[in-house]
């Protein structure tokens, strides 16, 4: 759904070329590289790599076809073949090749974790025809910290899919102790259900609940700070008060900077343009009336003041997957503190973004020299140092060179 022909891409980048040179952004290597590590541990599709935050230094690894494992935080170990099985809902998950963007998608763990052995998953599920993305709670055992309770399940949510594509998948606890749930268009191409723009739906937005209450007739609470939280706008009868941002196609993925609290995301583009954009209560971030920083579509509009701009964005000529990172905030790479690292899915390239917060721009892209990787996903240790994988099941670390 993101094809476009070769004489259609000279056509627009002729119209909307790249950033010229003149804005000074430094491109030069980044002083790291990519490590493989964990070379034989055998994990289909890790989609997941995160951390309890509960100090026992555990890395928890998903498999996109339902699996969770435990694996020690000894990534040079040369003699681990597998991890150690946390929990299985396989039986619950559906993920097919030819539809790969479904299956077990997202993970994170309650802010209170090592007290109340919380946490939670976005998967989808095969009731309907195109999947259900459900976000559930589990809870871990009372006698064995290293098992999940695969019957502990409870559902907070249910969104059905219009198609099988754009599922988002993220899910991520912000600094406030709220849960942030990412979902897609709904999918198909060119926002074929109108959800881009469209506030009485939770798809293509990005969502804010409170896992530790609940609203009447739902197994969450609505946070009363959320920006829709009374429902109504001049545009919509009825909203969905669980929305945090909207405008987005697919972002994959979102993260927290663990020092500013600020909200990172990377959209996957359609036809031309891949953007990462700093999400912020309210906003609206332009999909499908934009694509960047460019009108998009036979609706498409130029720029205007209440559709947010992504911070940067780049053409198919680079890569034509977006796959959002995170801030670096470890200490093995002084060199790239503070910059948001990311890659891209198709073209397997790597950047470490320096973002200026006072000018409000970019001033470095540094490219990550590295092997051509299909890269999945990132992740961090409770340290801060971060790994990504990739979809033929490796996993590879950052390291300073």
């Amino acid at each position: 759904m993101k094809t476009i022909t070769s004489l259609a891409l000279l056509l627009i980048l002729a119209v909307c070329p790249p950033l010229s040179a003149e804005e000074k952004v430094d491109t030069s290597p980044a002083p790291v590289k990519l490590v493989k590590v964990f070379p034989y541990l055998q994990i289909d599709r890790p989609i997941v790599i995160t951390h309890a935050g509960d100090g026992t230094d555990r890395l928890f690894i998903a498999s996109q076809k339902g699996k969770i494992y435990i694996v020690p935080n000894t990534p040079e170990d040369e003699d681990l073949e597998e991890g150690k099985l946390f929990l299985d809902i396989s039986d619950r998950v559906i993920y097919l090749d030819k539809k790969n963007e479904m299956g077990l998608l997202g993970m994170a763990f309650h802010p209170d974790f090592k007290k109340n052995g919380e946490f939670f998953v976005y998967y989808s599920s095969p009731e309907t025809p195109n999947a259900t993305s459900v976000i559930s709670r589990f809870r871990v055992s009372k006698d064995n910290p290293d098992q999940a309770l695969a019957d502990s399940e409870e559902i907070l949510m249910k969104v059905e899919q219009p198609a099988w594509n754009h599922n988002g998948g993220t899910i991520e606890f912000g600094p406030d102790g709220m849960l942030y749930i990412v979902f897609g268009d709904g999918g198909a191409g060119g926002d074929a259900f109108h959800n881009g723009q469209n506030l009485s739906t939770m798809l293509g937005s990005i969502c804010r609940i409170d896992v530790n209450h609940k609203s009447p007739g739902l197994n969450y609470a609505i946070p009363k700070d959320n920006p829709f939280e009374d429902g109504k706008t001049p545009t919509f009868a009825t909203i969905r008060k669980e929305i945090w941002a909207y405008g987005f196609r697919n972002p994959w993925r979102i993260a927290f900077d663990d020092k500013t609290g600020k909200l990172w995301a990377g959209d996957v583009g359609q036809g031309v343009w891949e953007e990462i954009d700093i999400v912020v209560k309210g906003g609206n971030y332009g999909w499908s009336v934009r694509e960047g920083k460019h009108p998009f579509g036979p609706n498409g509009v130029e720029a205007r003041k209440h559709l947010i701009e992504p911070i940067w964005e780049y053409d198919h000529q680079v890569g034509k997957s977006i796959t959002g990172g995170s801030v670096y905030r470890g200490k093995a790479i002084p060199a790239i503190q503070g910059m948001y690292i990311y890659g891209d899915y198709v073209s397997g390239k790597f950047w470490a973004l320096k973002y200026d917060e006072s000018s409000k721009k970019v001033t470095a892209n540094h490219v990550i020299e590295s092997p051509s990787i299909p890269v999945m996903t990132f992740g961090t240790d409770q340290n801060g140092e971060m790994f990504l994988t990739s979809s033929f099941s490796e996993i590879y670390m950052l390291k300073a060179k």
